[in-house]
């Protein structure tokens, strides 16, 4: 009975095993990103046709929103046709974004989006992770989603680097706040290192390293510990860096190239020769120690605030209604100083006028010889 016992807990645990395996080796994606990803219409549209039970996975109309599908082993089909990703051509390039523009395949208020970039491309694809709009840098865009997910979840460790600007005199007290990490609505949030880089009279340079990439997860973690971010710039992912690639421009890639570039396996594992650190750049570190922080107002000051992302252009608006109205004073005193020249000038003239009158008729009086009749 004991030899039994362990044949069955053998294969039992071999079944385990094999089914963890299966598991592993599955790689699911929602219905409507895999429609979209097959190039047959928008992630919106796609879930209009789920809901309308127009889509199909191994025969079975599916309705719901939140399903899932491994594109591998299932067979779907959209109005009787086979969506099919080998149908697709994969793309895989690394776009340097510029600030002011949305990453988002198109936004309802009308402004220009990263795909006004990437018109040219003529299969459809979409960005990997997000940089908001007042952000810039490196922007990887694919139709491969297993490729974007490697790239994007915390779990395969692939460090982002970020140059930010922020306004102010960074502190030793306030870079090692920064360092320390701090808590945010979806957890804790710790970067893997922050140093200065660069000061400036009025602001300062910091470096960012983070193996995670949560939403505005920057921004908030400076805004957690009182900094106003000013710029921020996306610089490397892995190995991978937007150097050498003008804002607004792009650069094609191969799947090896992107994934060797980033320092990843085919698998999403790391690769043995990747550096440690990832991306290295070439800016020294500033030692707050020994060079102290630069003299003005401390970047925790309130005064700042008003530049963040909530009151940013209600800020700039103000800032460029009271320019308009001190430029208007200056030309309403300049016109006043004018007309006051002007009139002094005029009055100076009649002034002047009036003594050469007075002078000649002198002058005549002086010189008239003629006697008077008696």
């Amino acid at each position: 009975m004991a030899v039994k016992s362990s044949t069955k807990s053998k294969a039992k645990k071999s079944q385990n095993s094999q089914n963890s395996e299966d598991t592993d080796n599955k790689f699911e994606i929602r219905l409507q990103k895999f429609i979209a990803d097959c190039g047959i219409t928008s992630r919106r549209k796609a879930e209009q046709l789920i809901t309308q039970g127009r889509v199909t996975i191994n025969g079975e109309v599916v309705m719901e929103l939140g399903t899932k599908v491994d594109p591998k082993n299932d067979i779907v089909l959209v109005d009787g046709h086979l969506a099919d990703l080998a149908a697709v051509d994969q793309v895989y390039l690394m776009l340097h974004k510029p600030r002011g523009f949305v990453t988002t395949l198109n936004d309802p208020e009308g402004r220009e989006t990263v795909m006004d970039l990437v018109k040219d491309v003529t299969e459809r694809i979409y960005p990997v992770g997000r940089l908001d709009y007042l952000s810039e840098g490196l922007l990887i865009m694919t139709n491969d989603g297993e490729v974007a997910n490697m790239i994007m979840h915390p779990k395969f460790n692939v460090q982002k680097v970020y140059e930010v600007k922020v306004f102010g005199s960074v502190t030793e007290t306030i870079l090692n706040k920064l360092r320390a990490g701090a808590y945010l609505e979806e957890g804790f949030v710790k970067p893997t290192s922050v140093r200065v880089i660069k000061q400036l009279p009025t602001k300062t340079w910091l470096e960012f390293r983070l193996n995670e990439g949560r939403n505005r997860e920057i921004r908030r973690l400076c805004e957690a510990v009182g900094l106003t971010v000013d710029k921020l710039k996306r610089l490397a992912v892995g190995n991978l860096t937007i150097e050498g690639v003008a804002p607004g421009k792009y650069r094609l890639m191969s799947k090896s190239q992107l994934l060797n570039a980033i320092g990843l396996n085919e698998d999403g594992t790391l690769k043995k020769v990747l550096n440690a650190e990832g991306f290295v750049s070439s800016k020294k570190t500033i030692d707050l120690k020994k060079k102290r922080p630069q003299p003005g107002t401390v970047a925790d000051d309130e005064a700042f605030k008003k530049f963040r992302r909530e009151t940013y252009f209600e800020s700039l608006k103000l800032i460029q209604e009271n320019k308009a109205n001190v430029a208007n004073k200056i030309t309403k005193l300049e016109e006043q100083v004018y007309l006051e020249e002007q009139a002094s000038y005029v009055e100076r003239r009649k002034k002047i006028e009036k003594v050469k009158a007075t002078i000649k008729n002198n002058n005549l009086q002086r010189t008239n010889f003629r006697t008077k009749p008696s």
